[in-house]
C-alpha cells in the first residue's frame, strides 16, 4: 500500500487504521520526559499493542534502552528487525517455545520472566545444551493476582535456586501493579502503587541482603507510569501503549495523553435518519474494553458494533454524513484493535506519510 504515500488520508480505502504522527511523537516525548528525566529511570516500553518494529525503533531513538514483548513470537519479529535488548514479560514453558527461546538467545539478548523452579530448570537445561546463558527476571505478584511469586521470602527462595546455574542468569525482578490502574482517586491510586512497589523494592533488598545482586527492577504500565517512575529503587518502566492513547486509557486509567490512533470508515447505509451505518465493525475496531467514539458528529448518542458494521445512533435526525462519505473513530482500546489490521497508515497534515506493516500481528505463540 506504499502507493498511497503522499495522498490525502481520505483517498484510503476503508476501513483503515491510522496514526497521527504529530500526536504520536508528542505522546512519545511526554513519556520519555516523564520516565527518563523526571523519574530518572530507564525505559523498556511494552510493544504488545504496536506489532511493528518501526514503532519500536522510534522508541529506542526517543531514549528507550530496550523493549518489552508479551509473546516469544513478537520477540522474534523484533529481533529480526535488529532490536537486541528484549524482555519477554511472560513465562516461556513449553518445550517447543523453550527451544525457540534459546535459539533466539544466540542472536539477541533476550530476557524472560520466571516464577517457579520447574521452569527455571527447563530453561537452564536447554540453554546449557545450546551453549548460551539466558537472563531471567523473577516476576513478583504485588497485588495483580495473576502470575508471580509472592514478595519476600518466596521470591528470595526462588532467587537462591537460580543463582549459580550456568544456563540462566538472574538479572532482577519485575512486577505489574495493574490493580491500581483504574483507581479514579489520584491520592488513593498513588498510595496503592507506593504500597505495591514498596513490597517489590523491599523484596529486592532482601535478596541483596542475602548476597544476591538485583540489577533490574522493572515495572509500570501506561496507567501507572508517571507515578511508578518516581518510586525509589525502580530501575525501569515498561509503559508503551500510551504513545497511542485511546478511550480506555483516557477514561478508565486516567492517562492525560492526546488520541493518536483512529479508524477511518465509510458510511454504507442511511436507511434511517437517526442512525449511521459504517463499514467498521468488531473485526475492525474492538469494543471489549471500551467503545470507539466517532469524531465530528456532535449529535452522536452511542456506538454499537456487529461483526462487519458499526452503528452510530443520533439524538436528532440528520442526513449527514451521506452514504459514501467517511467517519473517523477514536479507537476504544488499542491493544485489541491494532491486532485486527495488516498495516497502519502514518498521517501528517492530512497526508499519508508512511505505511507500516504489522509484522507482529498473530504472533500468539
Amino acid at each position: 500500500m506504499t502507493d498511497m504515500i503522499g495522498k490525502p488520508k481520505e483517498a484510503l480505502d476503508t476501513p483503515a487504521l491510522l496514526i497521527e504522527l504529530d500526536v504520536l511523537e508528542k505522546n512519545m516525548a511526554r513519556m520519555a520526559n516523564t520516565i527518563l528525566k523526571e523519574g530518572g529511570v530507564g525505559w523498556r516500553p511494552h510493544t504488545k499493542g504496536m506489532k511493528t518494529p518501526a514503532l519500536a525503533h522510534m522508541l529506542l531513538n526517543a531514549g528507550a534502552h530496550g523493549i518489552t514483548c508479551a509473546k516469544l513470537g513478537e520477540a522474534e519479529v523484533m529481533a529480526m528487525a535488529g532490536i537486541r535488548d528484549i524482555l519477554i514479560a511472560n513465562q516461556i514453558v513449553t518445550p517447543q517455545k523453550i527451544a525457540r527461546l534459546v535459539n533466539l538467545r544466540k542472536h539477541t539478548d533476550v530476557m524472560v520472566a520466571v516464577d517457579c523452579i520447574e521452569n527455571v530448570k527447563a530453561l537452564d537445561r536447554a540453554a546449557k545444551e545450546k551453549g548460551v546463558c539466558l537472563r531471567v527476571l523473577i516476576e513478583v505478584d504485588t497485588g495483580m493476582n495473576r502470575a508471580g511469586t509472592l514478595p519476600g521470602e518466596p521470591t528470595l527462595s526462588l532467587a537462591q535456586e537460580i543463582v549459580g546455574r550456568k544456563g540462566v542468569h538472574l538479572s532482577g525482578l519485575m512486577t505489574w501493579e495493574s490493580h491500581a490502574i483504574a483507581i479514579p482517586d489520584i491520592d488513593k491510586k498513588r498510595r496503592v502503587i507506593n504500597e505495591a512497589l514498596t513490597r517489590f523494592t523491599n523484596t529486592a533488598q532482601l535478596c541483596r541482603d542475602n548476597g544476591i545482586p538485583m540489577e533490574i527492577l522493572s515495572c509500570g504500565g501506561t496507567g501507572t507510569y508517571w507515578i511508578s517512575a518516581t518510586q525509589e529503587g525502580i530501575s525501569e518502566i515498561q509503559a508503551g501503549g500510551g504513545i497511542f492513547c485511546d478511550i480506555r486509557y483516557r477514561n478508565t486509567f486516567g492517562v492525560e495523553h492526546d488520541y493518536a490512533l483512529t479508524i477511518l470508515s465509510s458510511v454504507t447505509s442511511r436507511a434511517s435518519l437517526d442512525r449511521i451505518i459504517c463499514d467498521a465493525g468488531k473485526k475492525t475496531m474492538s469494543t471489549d474494553a471500551a467503545v470507539p467514539e466517532p469524531i465530528g458528529i456532535p449529535n452522536a448518542d452511542g456506538v454499537s458494533c456487529s461483526a462487519e458494521h458499526g452503528t452510530i445512533k443520533l439524538t436528532e435526525p440528520s442526513d449527514s454524513p451521506r452514504v459514501g462519505e467517511q467517519v473517523e473513530f477514536v479507537v476504544g482500546y488499542s491493544d485489541t484493535t491494532v491486532v485486527l489490521h495488516n498495516e497502519i497508515y502514518g498521517i501528517r497534515n492530512g497526508l499519508v506519510e508512511t505505511v507500516w506493516p504489522l509484522w507482529g500481528r498473530g504472533k500468539l505463540q
